[in-house]
C-alpha cells in the first residue's frame, strides 16, 4: 500500500448522469492516494479544511439497477460503473443491495398464507439461479475488478447457500482480495418469503488503511442492537445500501452518522419498469395495470452524511450538483458524542453479541458427519 501523501485538502466531489445511471464521487480527508492529473478538472474544489497536513481520499457511490435474471449481464454493467468511478480516481466504491442477484421489487412470489401457485416457484426457481455463491467464480471476478482498478469495493448481492438465499454485502480490497461478508440479519416483510437471516458471525467492521468499514442493509439500519454492535468495533465508514428512496430513510441515515460520530455511505439503485422482465414473466403486484415502461419504481436517493449530520450528497438521477464535505469532521464529532465510548454507561446498559455462525445441524466429530453423508 502506498505511504500517505501529504496533501493540501479540497474537498471534492461530483456526480454524473449516464444512460440513466448515477455515480456520485466524493473526497474526504483520510486518503492515501491523491487525484489523478488531469487537464479538464473532473472534480469541483473547495478547501474547507485548516489541516494542511492531511491526506485525500475519493469515495463514490453508485446509484444504478440490475439487469434482472442476467447475472453475466450485470457483472459486466458493474465493471463499466466501477472503472468509470476509477477515472474519477475513487478508491472506496459502494453499490446498492442486491445488486448482483436483483431486488424482486412488486414480486410476492405466488405466497400467500396455506398456498404457493406454480409460477411463484418458478419465479424462486429463476431467482435462485440468478444468486451467486460465496465464494464462487463471481466472487473471484469481483476481487479481480476490486484489484485492476485499485479501490476498495463494496457490493451487494444475492448470496446462494444450496436452497436457501441471502441478502448480502461483499468487501474487498484494492488489492484484489475478498475480505469478507454481511448477510442481512433481519429481512423485512415479504422479503422473509425467498431470504434466510444472518447471524453474528458475519457482522465485520475491517480495518484498512482508509479507514474502518462495514455495512448494514436497508432496515436492519434501524435495529440500534446491531448498530451499537458495529459502533463498538469502531466503524468509521458506514456503508448502508438499501432499496428504501423515501424521505424517511433520509431520516434514518441522518441519525446513524449523528448517533456514531461516522460517515454514512448508501446507495440505492434507480430503477425503471422496463429495467425488470416484462409481464406477465415479471409483475409488479398490484400496480402493474398502472405502469409504463418509463415509470420509476425506485426513485434512488443515494446519500452521503457527515459526522455531525450535515448531507452533503443526496443524489438524484439528474442531480449533477457538485457537493462538499470534510471528513475531518469524525473527531470533532465524538468530542460531542461517542455512543460506545465516554456517552456510554456500561455499569447501567451494555450489549452481548453472540457472533458464532448458528446452524440448523451440527455434527458432534467428523466420523458422525461422514456416516450420515453415506446414508
Amino acid at each position: 500500500m502506498q505511504a500517505p501523501i501529504p496533501v493540501s485538502s479540497p474537498l471534492q466531489t461530483t456526480s454524473t448522469v449516464t444512460d440513466q445511471t448515477a455515480i456520485s464521487t466524493q473526497t474526504n480527508n483520510m486518503a492515501l492516494v491523491p487525484a489523478p492529473p488531469s487537464e479538464t478538472p473532473l472534480f469541483a474544489e473547495v478547501d474547507m479544511c485548516s489541516d494542511s497536513s492531511a491526506t485525500t481520499v475519493r469515495a463514490t457511490v453508485v446509484q444504478a439497477s440490475t439487469v434482472f435474471y442476467d447475472t453475466p449481464a450485470t457483472l459486466d454493467k458493474a465493471e463499466r460503473l466501477l472503472a468509470e468511478a476509477a477515472g474519477y480516481g475513487s478508491q472506496l466504491v459502494v453499490f446498492p443491495e442486491a445488486f448482483i442477484g436483483g431486488y424482486p421489487r412488486g414480486s410476492s412470489f405466488g405466497a400467500i398464507i396455506g398456498s404457493r401457485t406454480a409460477k411463484g416457484r418458478e419465479d424462486f426457481r429463476k431467482y435462485h439461479a440468478s444468486a451467486i455463491d460465496v465464494p464462487g467464480p463471481e466472487v473471484d471476478r469481483l476481487a479481480a475488478m476490486a484489484g485492476k482498478y485499485k479501490v476498495y469495493l463494496v457490493m451487494g448481492v444475492i448470496e446462494r447457500e444450496g436452497y436457501t438465499l441471502y441478502c448480502t454485502v461483499l468487501f474487498f480490497d484494492s488489492q484484489g482480495h475478498y475480505m469478507g461478508k454481511h448477510r442481512k440479519i433481519m429481512p423485512t416483510a415479504v422479503e422473509r418469503i425467498v431470504w434466510g437471516f444472518g447471524d453474528g458471525s458475519t457482522i465485520p467492521v475491517f480495518a484498512t488503511p482508509i479507514g474502518k468499514i462495514g455495512a448494514a442493509i436497508c432496515w436492519e439500519n434501524r435495529m440500534p442492537l446491531l448498530r451499537t454492535a458495529m459502533y463498538g468495533k469502531g466503524i468509521e465508514i458506514y456503508c448502508a445500501p438499501t432499496a428504501d428512496s423515501r424521505d424517511t430513510w433520509q431520516a434514518t441515515m441522518t441519525h446513524i452518522a449523528l448517533e456514531g460520530g461516522c460517515f454514512v455511505l448508501s446507495a440505492n439503485q434507480f430503477c425503471r419498469r422496463k429495467d425488470y422482465p416484462p409481464p406477465p414473466e415479471y409483475v409488479f403486484l398490484g400496480a402493474e395495470e398502472d405502469l409504463t415502461p418509463d415509470s420509476v419504481v425506485c426513485a434512488g436517493g443515494s446519500v452521503i452524511i457527515s459526522p455531525l449530520g450535515t448531507v452533503v450528497l443526496k443524489l438524484e438521477l439528474t442531480d449533477k450538483n457538485h457537493v462538499l464535505m470534510d471528513l475531518g469532521e469524525i473527531a470533532r464529532a465524538k468530542f460531542d458524542f461517542d455512543v460506545v465510548g465516554h456517552y456510554s454507561r456500561p455499569e447501567v446498559l451494555s450489549l452481548t453479541v453472540r457472533d458464532h455462525p448458528t446452524n440448523a445441524v451440527t455434527f458432534t466429530s467428523a466420523s458422525a458427519k461422514t456416516e450420515a453423508s453415506h446414508k
